[in-house]
């Protein structure tokens, strides 16, 4: 297969300019900035303030609230080139990755936008001229699609984008497409229109003589492929359906650049490109094998290159791998290369971290963010292989385990090892295929498809439309400035989830802080100024570009004016907190070394959370000093130092912190506490002086994930609370301990005598436990040859109990011993067999005492020759023992028989 595909190679390198990635990438942004468009950043690839998203999927995704009308555009074209990752929802391609030439979890999309300014005409002669003049594509292998209209929708045939490409391209190369290829839409609501796509005919000449690439488009043919889209947003779907027309008509293009490279460089494969060859390479010289030489080492290579990516840009945009929603879905991707690695390749040690460094330098100029955190990421990835990899082992052994007592394996097990142990299906039929099994691939099915419906159903948020009240797209946000303000309601809608119900409006003007930053929303009033009437504005939190202010229960006039009014002492101890946060990472900084940065946050009126990038543990010495600077910064009280309005690069360039994973405008707001202490970008809202935060109080330190360490403290009155509590529980041992000088002297010494009378106890109960020993002895009956004893005993303690047991064990051959107890009232038993007899007989203590169990109504286990079980009802113990007699009187008989 490698074999041919060479020869394939061979055969149209002929065709294509030679260009680098690099120099493609950049030959594409410098087209369209001479074209006026503005070169803007990539977004982050982890989506935040978007419910409907949990990663950028595509390029247009930064620019979703202009679409929607929730914003206006800073410039009225742009271009970028984004990344993106789609491993989830209705964009999956994980399963494909690595399988075939051209699926990818992260890609980058090259992508210009008209935000109401330019549309088809331009679009359609721009795509061409690039795609002919600039990277000399031969026309006599491109063919486009344009939408045929649609019925349903009551569509026409796009008659002005065919216009457009007959004086660019042959009639006969315009192709007709349907809804589903042919129409863009967003979601099952929001903009849309019909787009056109470009595609390439790869194939050798010999190949394009015998069958016409027009019959191949969207067909899934791996060489007759889609490299643009060009999209022309005219419509908005809503919820029953229907299409209005946009204000503004807006273009959305959007184009692999992985697909570009690969045309451009005369490759058979994406992976071929100079994009992912210099990591193939290097994976094959670690692994000891050769690219193109075997199609399983070759999968695996290829999935390693491809998924490093997607786990490397989504740690470095503030995506932690973790067992829920967006960081489960890294995990996954994480797994999925780790077992390929271990199974088709024999690495079986950690060593996709290994990949990060050159991925870094790959994109070095391009996004800077992996190589600025290249030692955090890899991090993170080495501690996330080495775990998989135990589990890996531990997974291996449960199929073992399981193979060698079933004839097939069952759907819910092969789901267990899926959903437990991270086992991809493919794993489970490649370990059954080595024993000959089949796995019940439909059982299988029905578990995953349960587990989905059940996270569909926690998640599914049903909304109306927006019901418009007025035509303006500008909400005013003056929350900065003070707690009230007079405003309309511009827009609302119904959103019910869980069977619940609730509202969202948006404000003409408001004072509520959206979520946002690990800062919570507001919460207050929203009082008529016709009659009074209030209604409770429960959260705010921002949707794209909106802020949505959520209620229970709408207005009775919604038309009306309203004061909008947020709770005063929530948010001041809010400001107390989240301004504590920037302190605090100021003083972490400053102790522990330039190299933390914050990895997330939590701000809430109660406390404050504060994840940030360290590989060890942060000692006591460290946060007592962490603590003393900031309260120390605290009785400073520092004012407030607040820029609203300052560009980007400058506030960059004056060594103002950003974060990385957020997303930032080209105008930034400046928080300062001292120029030379603590200067941060950021959104959220303050104290006036850092005097208001009172007292600063860390309450735990702890792990979150692989380089990540948590701090959590409290300020103001409820470190004042805090301090009163420990200073009560203080003066409580103090009198407890009949207030000595130094109470701390007084309870070592309570301690000590403490711990040296328990060992004194212990040895009594040793010595009662020896003394019992040789009763039971004495009582031990022989019930066809074995050895059985059948006693309650009076013990304090369980280990007491255990103590007796393991020594009757060690002194009696052939013993079958049950214990009953009652222990500060609570019914105990425990079971302890000869390992002779678990061998020979096939007795299990464990099984045995869950039967008896249910004589004292409990339960228990343990191991096949000493188990142990408790319960409620101390009166069923004797019945236990006489059940246990029974048990050994009637299966000493059975195997008797047998014989």
């Amino acid at each position: 297969m490698q074999a041919n595909l060479t020869k394939f190679a061979r055969d149209i390198k002929r065709i294509f300019v030679s260009m680098t990635s690099r120099e493609i990438r950049e030959a594409f942004l410098a087209f369209f900035e001479d074209k006026g468009h503005q070169i803007v950043p990539s977004a982050p690839v982890v989506v935040k303030n978007d419910p409907t998203l949990m990663f950028t999927n595509a390029g247009m995704n930064q620019f979703k609230d202009i679409f929607l009308g929730d914003a206006r555009a800073t410039y009225p074209r742009v271009a970028d080139t984004q990344r993106c990752l789609r491993v989830s929802g209705k964009h999956n391609d994980l399963e494909e990755v690595g399988i075939d030439t051209y699926h990818h979890t992260l890609f980058e999309m090259l992508g210009n936008w008209s935000f109401g300014d330019y549309f088809k005409k331009e679009a359609i002669a721009w795509g061409w001229e690039l795609l002919t003049e600039v990277y000399k594509l031969d026309k006599d292998r491109l063919y486009v699609t344009v939408f045929e209209g649609d019925d349903v929708d009551g569509l026409p045939k796009d008659e002005e984008a065919y216009g457009f490409w007959k004086g660019l391209i042959a009639e006969e190369r315009i192709l007709l497409g349907n809804k589903k290829d042919n129409f863009w839409e967003m979601g099952d609501t929001g903009p849309c229109g019909p787009c056109s796509e470009i595609h390439v005919d790869c194939r050798p000449d010999a190949e394009r003589n015998a069958v016409d690439g027009s019959m191949l488009v969207n067909a899934d043919h791996p060489q007759v492929i889609e490299i643009w889209n060009l999209v022309f947003m005219q419509f908005n779907r809503q919820k029953d359906g229907s299409l209005k027309p946009l204000p503004a008509k807006h273009v959305d293009t959007g184009m692999g650049f992985e697909r570009l490279v690969r045309v451009i460089q005369g490759k058979a494969s994406n992976y071929d490109t100079d994009v992912f060859q210099p990591i193939i390479g290097f994976i094959a010289e670690k692994a000891g094998v050769r690219y193109g030489h075997d199609e399983q080492t070759d999968i695996a290579m290829r999935v390693m290159a491809d998924h490093i990516r997607a786990i490397s840009f989504a740690i470095a945009d503030g995506q932690l791998p973790s067992n829920n929603k967006a960081g489960y879905v890294i995990r996954r991707i994480l797994r999925r290369a780790v077992r390929y690695a271990y199974t088709f390749l024999q690495l079986k040690e950690p060593f996709l971290h290994k990949l990060v460094p050159l991925l870094a330098e790959q994109f070095k100029g391009v996004f800077n963010e992996l190589i600025a955190q290249q030692d955090f990421v890899q991090k993170v990835v080495l501690e996330e292989e080495q775990s998989f990899l135990r589990t890996l082992v531990t997974g291996v052994q449960r199929f073992e385990a399981y193979a060698a007592e079933h004839q097939t394996i069952a759907g819910e097990f092969a789901f267990e090892l899926y959903d437990t142990f991270g086992f991809p299906i493919d794993l489970t039929e490649l370990l059954a295929k080595e024993k000959t099994l089949n796995v019940d691939m439909v059982g299988f099915q029905q578990a995953l498809e349960t587990q989905k419906s059940r996270s569909r159903a926690a998640t599914a948020v049903d909304t109306d439309d927006w019901v418009v009240l007025q035509g303006t797209e500008t909400v005013d946000f003056v929350g900065y400035d003070g707690l009230e303000s007079e405003t309309e309601i511009i827009k609302y809608r119904k959103v019910s989830a869980k069977g619940k119900n609730a509202y969202q409006l948006v404000l003409a003007v408001t004072p509520f802080y959206a979520e946002g930053g690990g800062q919570v929303g507001d919460t207050g009033v929203l009082i008529s100024k016709h009659h009074g009437e209030q209604v409770a504005i429960i959260d705010t939190k921002r949707e794209n570009g909106l802020i949505v202010h959520y209620t229970q229960t709408l207005p009775k006039e919604i038309g009306g004016t309203f004061v909008a009014k947020v709770d005063a002492a929530k948010r001041r101890d809010t400001e107390g907190n989240h301004s504590a946060t920037h302190l605090l990472h100021a003083a972490l900084r400053q102790v522990l070394g330039d190299h933390v940065s914050q990895k997330g946050s939590l701000v809430n009126a109660d406390h404050l959370r504060f994840d940030f990038a360290h590989f060890a543990k942060v000692s006591d010495e460290e946060l007592a000093q962490i603590e003393r600077i900031v309260n120390a910064k605290v009785r400073e009280n520092i004012p407030l130092e607040e820029a609203r309005e300052v560009p980007f690069q400058q506030a960059i360039d004056a060594g103002v912190t950003a974060l990385f994973g957020e997303k930032y405008g080209d105008q930034v707001r400046v928080i300062t506490f001292d120029d030379g202490f603590s200067k941060e970008l950021c959104g959220g809202t303050h104290v006036h002086a850092t005097g208001q935060i009172g007292f600063f109080k860390i309450t735990s330190e702890s792990a979150v994930a692989a380089g990540v360490r948590r701090v959590e403290a409290i300020t103001g009155k409820k470190a004042e609370q805090f301090i009163q509590e420990q200073v009560g529980i203080v003066n409580n041992i103090r009198e407890l301990l009949n207030n000595p000088k130094d109470f701390v002297s007084a309870l070592n010494r309570l301690l000590e005598e403490n711990t040296s009378l328990k060992k004194e106890v212990e040895r009594t109960m040793a010595g009662k436990a020896l003394q019992l020993k040789g009763q039971l002895v004495d009582k031990a009956m022989d019930v066809n040859g074995i050895k059985a004893i059948f006693a309650q005993v009076e013990l304090p303690t369980a280990d007491a109990v255990k103590t007796l047991a393991y020594a009757l064990k060690g002194s009696i051959e052939n013993l079958f011993l049950v214990l009953a107890a009652e222990i500060n009232g609570k019914p105990g038993l425990t079971v302890v067999i000869s390992d002779n007899l678990v061998k020979q007989r096939g007795w299990d203590a464990g099984a045995i005492v869950r039967e008896l169990a249910k004589e004292i109504q409990g339960g228990g286990g343990g191991q096949p020759f000493y188990a142990t079980a408790g319960g409620k009802d101390a009166g069923g113990l004797e019945k236990a023992l006489v059940k246990a007699k029974e048990y050994v009187q009637s299966h000493t008989k059975l195997t008797e028989n047998v014989e």
